[in-house]
């Protein structure tokens, strides 16, 4: 028979765990994320999420930061206007450029 002391410190532990889990994921950009609007902004919002942000460029009305975290590679797409992230692609390291052809 488990004693209730025992079974709490078992929850409390699952509890614990649970959030730690949360919030890295919430440490994670999202489409909808205000980074910023600034590529200075951007940069420090993306590093403080623990991303290495390795090449900065602005498009037409949008920014796109190419970033890496826990070795995958990243390319995340931000509104210039209001900052918020419209779109965010995993590279998978091919350079494929779309034309169903083999590079």
């Amino acid at each position: 028979m488990k004693t209730p002391i025992k079974t709490s410190a078992i929850a409390l532990m699952s509890a614990t765990g649970l959030v730690v889990a949360m919030g890295a994921a919430a440490a994670a950009a999202t489409v909808g994320d205000k980074l910023g609007t600034t590529e200075d902004e951007i940069r420090a919002a993306l590093t403080d999420q623990g991303y290495t942000v390795e090449e900065f460029e602005a498009e037409d009305s949008e920014l796109e930061a190419e970033v890496t975290k826990d070795g995958q590679e990243m390319e995340v797409v931000i509104d210039a206007e209001s900052g918020l992230v419209l779109e965010l692609e995993l590279e998978d390291g091919d350079e494929d450029d779309d034309d169903d052809k083999d590079d």
